[in-house]
């Protein structure tokens, strides 16, 4: 069998991620081949480092998709994004089509050009991925997608996260880290407030923001006009941020939207607790108190980031904490087996409330 995974974005991030993860986990698998599908970009140095073969376009479009079907011949096309999806249903004709959504779409929960143009994938997979729960609850049509539907949580191999960890022979000294994409989704502006709000408390606090987007510069002019850009270092794009997590004493995420985020996983298994808003996903990993703190308030959640760096007997119980609940939910075997029921197809089809991992 032949799987061509095919997205949007040029970029390396949650999404992209899920995707290799899901092609390395098959990789030992000798009945299936993966493939990797998207516009061409900074993607390519994270598919060559992981050893995935590649199909690049020059832009997400029917003729560029129709190519590489053409060329590839997959059995399945698995597509990460409703875009994708889209052009996918397009093209397939007979070829089943997966559809997976990676994070709680705002524009789908409503009647919009977008939810609307969703339904043409959806009518068109034989499954769709749901990354969490609220993602599908929240799907203005999920009525019609309910009988093909499966919640799907991320998850990581924590033993491989290990190993790439310890390629970086570095030492960092932060006390918080945000990984993500600069962009309306994460608010990376709330963000930048909140860790003023830490400063005031904590004049010496050292941040460290991995990631960019289109928001860079206008939250990078913010924290200069707010006089903390001494306390944060903007490290970019990172392709292997794992020591300086780990070094780090907690993760802080202000999004809007979510799924279940790579980073938050990956933090949590290397025993970052994590400061955030409860957006989607992150409140089925994060128990208040245990192993992180939800808030929508940004007094409450600058407060939860002083206690965390300034206790560090809290600290070391939420971390502790974070990577027991991390022994619990990250279940390969379920996640492959879910996975592979969708390729290969199943007539007893249950609902999507009804058949999560």
């Amino acid at each position: 069998m032949r799987v061509l995974h095919l997205l949007q974005s040029f970029h390396f991030s949650g999404a992209e991620n899920v995707a290799c993860q899901i092609i390395r986990m098959f990789s030992e698998d000798s009945d299936i081949e993966m493939a990797y599908c998207s516009q061409d970009g900074e993607i390519r140095d994270a598919l060559l480092e992981r050893g995935i073969k590649f199909y690049p376009m020059t832009k997400l479009n029917i003729s560029e998709v129709k190519r590489v079907i053409k060329e590839y011949k997959p059995d399945i096309i698995h597509a990460h994004d409703f875009n994708a999806a889209f052009h996918a249903a397009i093209l397939c004709g007979r070829i089943p089509l997966i559809t997976h959504v990676h994070f709680n779409d705002f524009r789908a929960r409503k009647i919009t050009v977008k939810s609307v143009a969703s339904l043409i994938p959806v009518l068109k997979s034989r499954n769709v991925f749901w990354v969490s729960k609220s993602a599908f609850l929240q799907y203005r049509f999920k009525s019609i997608a309910q009988n093909k539907s499966v919640v799907l949580q991320n998850i990581i191999d924590v033993d491989s996260l290990y190993k790439k960890m310890e390629l970086d022979t570095g030492s960092y000294d932060f006390d918080v880290v945000y990984v993500g994409r600069l962009t309306y989704q994460k608010n990376p502006e709330r963000l930048i407030k909140v860790l003023g709000k830490v400063v005031d408390k904590n004049p010496n606090l050292k941040a460290a923001i991995i990631g960019t987007g289109d928001l860079e510069d206008k939250v990078k002019n913010l924290s200069e006009e707010m006089g903390i850009n001494e306390n944060i270092k903007f490290l970019g794009f990172q392709y292997n941020p794992l020591k300086i997590m780990y070094d780090s004493k907690i993760m802080i995420m202000t999004s809007r939207f979510e799924g279940t985020p790579m980073c938050a996983l990956e933090a949590q298994s290397l025993g970052l607790p994590i400061v955030s808003t409860p957006t989607d996903g992150l409140t089925e990993i994060i128990t208040n108190g245990k192993n992180g703190f939800l808030s929508e308030n940004d007094d409450i959640l600058s407060e939860k980031v002083c206690e965390l760096i300034n206790n560090q007997k809290l600290q070391q119980k939420m971390s502790n904490n974070a990577m027991a609940t991390m022994k619990i939910l990250m279940n390969k075997a379920n996640y492959v087996a879910s996975i592979k029921k969708a390729y290969y197809g199943n007539k007893d089809r249950r609902p999507a409330m009804k058949s999560q991992v």
